[in-house]
């Protein structure tokens, strides 16, 4: 896959107007409808800086394109990894770590003089 999954998109598949605010929320994991409320606040309360911003956003960045995760889950973790990449590298690694040492639970007991184990597996074959 040649697509960035670090990358700001446009969702225009969840778009509005132009799919800035659902991409700002897919690139945050912020909610949409939140995204969409501070934008209509921001460009009350400040006059128009926003607006020219949004319309810069619309023309210059690109689609989002289709499949690029392939589950909520997949979402979920690249909106980690671009909120804060070191955190997510440490929880993969503490994924990994946890996965390492309930194998090394397992071939523990499998390896050990266990009779009562051997008996169950046994009367399993």
């Amino acid at each position: 896959m040649s697509e960035r999954r670090t990358k700001f998109y446009l969702d225009k598949q969840n778009k509005k107007v132009a799919g800035v605010c659902a991409g700002i929320a897919d690139y945050t994991g912020v909610d949409a409808t939140v995204v969409r409320i501070a934008m209509v606040l921001l460009t009350v309360t400040t006059g128009g800086p926003f607006i020219l911003a949004y319309i810069i956003a619309a023309w210059m960045a690109p689609a989002k394109p289709t499949g690029l995760y392939s589950s909520d889950d997949d979402a979920k973790f690249w909106q980690g990894v671009r909120s804060n990449p070191r955190r997510s590298t440490a929880e993969v690694r503490s994924t990994f770590r946890d996965i390492d040492r309930r194998l090394a639970d397992i071939e523990t007991l499998y390896t050990s003089r266990n009779t009562q184990l051997s008996n169950e597996i046994e009367s399993l074959r």
